[in-house]
């Protein structure tokens, strides 16, 4: 029995839902369009938590009293408005949490709302058939190690014995495993800004072999995301890698920074490690991107002090080419690289 309510713009309100989960199915490689979408989400309620490359969580219950409109007219609107202005579609999921609105969310169709049913008895009965893999914060070798044991469904989860469950996972996982899968959710909106992320992207006029003009546009990214966090006075603490391929498939790689830091040099660095980790074999590359991510001030950043001259230098010259650029624009120093 499916017990997921689909609502389109004409279906009734579910008005126990206070949380949405907004996915906009973003055009390739346009994960630069996600803050203009977080300031559409900003015109409904301030409680929004960005989520990139391409999500956002927003608590609606403020925005229902103000607006006299339930969670999945709500999401109608969101949805028509990010079509009208940014020609992005989105697929939302409504729940009376966080959690359940992720999971409602799971596998949407554009232009179509996901709702948990209301009430005790419709979040059990919607979590009952789920696999136990589809919980947030499963991994995979939990729910394997779940399946081994015939813990295949939350359903199955929600009934065993919470001593069997720690046994399994341990004890304060099995207690929050239990919880999740009888519809306990506890998380909350945390609300962020879209500068908690910066990203860029390099699209290759044609499909492209050459790891030479990977290398190039991931140094050219690098240089961008460096510039424009120093000229936030901020620094990132991880970077994220996003390969697209000629058969549309993509390659995702994420790396945590020794420490934080808007340093275009230690960017490239990074970025170009964790290219070489994939070890692309003649692989058509369609396009490339970098994500800086976990943004905060640079005031609270420590930089770790070394007696390399080399490092040393090329700071000294970051900051000489900042200053070049904030006068004669972004194009008055770059790498000889790109130069040429």
């Amino acid at each position: 029995m499916n017990t997921i309510h689909t609502a389109h713009t004409d279906q009734a309100v579910h008005g126990g839902a206070s949380t949405l989960y907004v996915r906009f199915l973003l055009p390739p490689m346009h994960e630069a369009l996600l803050p203009q979408l977080l300031g559409l989400l900003g015109e409904f309620t301030p409680e929004v938590e960005a989520l990139p490359p391409d999500a956002a969580l927003v608590d609606v219950r403020g925005a229902r009293r103000y607006f006299g409109r339930g969670a999945v007219e709500l999401a109608a609107l969101i949805r028509v408005r990010a079509l009208a202005l940014y020609g992005v579609e989105c697929a939302i999921g409504a729940g009376p949490g966080p959690m359940l609105a992720r999971m409602a969310a799971r596998g949407a169709a554009p232009g179509v709302t996901r709702a948990v049913p209301e009430g005790a008895d419709g979040v059990r009965e919607f979590l009952a058939e789920r696999p136990v893999g589809e919980l947030p914060g499963i991994g995979r070798a939990t729910a394997r190690t779940l399946c081994e044991y015939g813990l295949d469904s939350l359903g199955k989860v929600a009934a065993a014995p919470l001593s069997t469950l720690q046994r399994l996972v341990g004890a304060r996982a099995g207690r929050e495993l239990r919880e999740k899968a009888r519809g306990v959710d506890r998380a909350r909106v945390v609300p962020n800004a879209a500068s908690r992320s910066l990203s860029a992207e390099r699209p290759f006029p044609r499909d492209d072999l050459d790891p030479f003009r990977h290398r190039r546009a991931l140094l050219s990214i690098a240089e961008e995301l460096g510039a424009g966090m120093r000229g936030d006075d901020q620094v990132c603490r991880t970077l994220t890698l996003t390969v697209r391929y000629a058969d549309r498939t993509t390659t995702t790689r994420t790396r945590t920074l020794p420490e934080p830091t808007a340093h275009s040099v230690a960017l490239t660095t990074t970025a170009y490690r964790m290219y070489e980790a994939l070890a692309l074999q003649r692989a058509r590359v369609r396009a490339v991107a970098l994500r800086a991510e976990g943004l905060g001030p640079a005031e609270h950043a420590a930089h770790q002090l070394t007696f390399d001259p080399v490092d040393e230098r090329s700071r000294r010259i970051e900051e000489v080419a900042d200053r070049a650029r904030e006068r004669f624009g972004p194009g008055a120093i770059v790498p000889g690289t790109l130069a040429a």
